[in-house]
């Protein structure tokens, strides 16, 4: 009978084109964007779609402090923090984070996942009667901690700050509440109007928590992220990040005060209750980050290369949503159908890899190829995907820009 009623779930998703597969890729050491695509075809394909945004997993310090750490400590770390997995460079990497983002303390989780799950069901049980407001395109980690707990939950339309306002004033000043938020959304390459939504939170008195995920390393002084870049750390009460995107590893973490780190420290489930992260792993996050504080380099080349790909995008007549300003930009395809089929033929036809966006991760309807540039990407490869785009769409008759769009596209 389980299995009959898996089945039905799965043969329903299939048959709705939700499916989803996995594409089997081998990176390249020192050649990303290369990767070889499971031994199918002897020539490597280029990964248009890693959140591996500046590179910084190949950059030769990580890669030679992971190895020392390795050889220094051995694979794992021995235990959850609590019971012998602390060891020196988790003080260090901590220290290091919360220096980034100007605050005084920082927790490291084993994911970015784990880290917003984990604190934010901490939060919402140790703050007595905390109502939430949560934007209403959170990532799924933000959803997931927020529902694990049986607080009273709002969801305001997507950085939409006057029913952000609406909400917030229907409780007394004195109710704790906690207003949460990203700076940068990973499906639509959109920034929140962080000042707006911070001025808000603070009128009505209400914590505000900031997922940086997909903006750290990348955007603001020392690459410290969006609130930075807007100067507005001091008024953010939490900020989360993770060390798998931009800084190339793996690993999240929250940076706040030093009574807020030490109540998740102390009470968080997500927290207490797992292994923490290996030697080589948080030398590794540790390097990408120290690096990433002091050179411009790898942000320049990010800023320009995007540029770029949405120039010859435009030029292509590629449907960019308009929606997009950072180096995230979403293509639209509107149909899983036609999504999947139309990576299949990038992959094989042209040697470009990007993955199908369906639902759960946007709306139906909106299905669409997340597309981002890095420091890595050459000039060539960057005319080769519009040109590969453009001959795809043509294929399977998905609707051109001209087409899709009344306003400018980007």
């Amino acid at each position: 009978m389980y299995q009959s009623l898996l089945r039905e779930q799965l043969e329903l998703l299939k048959s709705s084109n939700q499916y989803r597969t996995f594409t089997t890729l081998s990176r390249i050491c020192g050649q990303y964007p290369f990767a070889k695509l499971n031994g199918e075809q002897p020539d490597p394909v280029v990964v248009w779609c890693s959140n591996d945004y500046l590179g910084m997993s190949q950059h030769p310090t990580v890669r030679e402090q992971m190895h020392l750490a390795l050889e220094t400590y051995g694979a794992g770390s021995g235990g959850s923090r609590n019971i012998g997995g602390s060891y020196e460079l988790y003080e260090r990497l901590e220290a290091s984070l919360a220096d980034w983002h100007d605050k005084e303390a920082a927790l490291v989780f084993p994911t970015g996942f784990g880290s917003n799950d984990a604190t934010l069901q901490c939060l919402l049980r140790q703050i007595p009667d905390c109502v939430v407001i949560s934007d209403a395109l959170n990532h799924a980690s933000i959803v997931n901690g927020i529902r694990a707990t049986p607080n009273e939950r709002q969801v305001f339309r997507h950085n939409d700050v006057e029913h952000l306002a609406q909400i917030l004033s229907r409780y007394p000043i004195g109710q704790p509440k906690l207003v949460v938020f990203e700076s940068i959304y990973s499906m639509d390459g959109d920034i929140a109007p962080i000042a707006d939504i911070v001025e808000v939170a603070k009128r009505f008195n209400a914590l505000t928590y900031l997922d940086e995920v997909h903006a750290v390393g990348m955007y603001g002084a020392r690459g410290a992220g969006i609130a930075a870049e807007l100067d507005l750390v001091d008024k953010i009460d939490v900020i989360q990040g993770t060390m798998a995107k931009a800084i190339g590893v793996i690993g999240g973490y929250i940076a706040s005060t030093r009574v807020i780190v030490d109540a998740v420290r102390s009470f968080a489930t997500g927290f207490i209750f797992t292994t923490s992260l290996p030697p080589a792993v948080t030398a590794g996050c540790l390097a990408s980050v120290e690096h990433l504080k002091s050179s411009d380099d790898e942000r320049q080349k990010l800023q320009i290369n995007t540029a770029l790909l949405r120039e010859r995008l435009k030029q292509h007549d590629i449907p960019v949503m308009p929606c997009s300003q950072t180096h995230v930009l979403p293509v639209l395809v509107g149909d899983a159908e036609r999504c999947k089929v139309a990576a299949l033929r990038l992959l094989h036809t042209h040697g470009v890899y990007l993955q199908p966006i369906n639902y759960p991760s946007v709306p139906v309807g909106t299905e669409r190829f997340r597309v981002n540039a890095t420091p890595n990407h050459s000039q060539a490869q960057i005319e080769n995907l519009a040109v590969s785009l453009r001959e795809t769409f043509d294929h399977f008759a998905i609707p051109l820009a001209s087409k899709t769009f009344t306003s400018e596209v980007a």
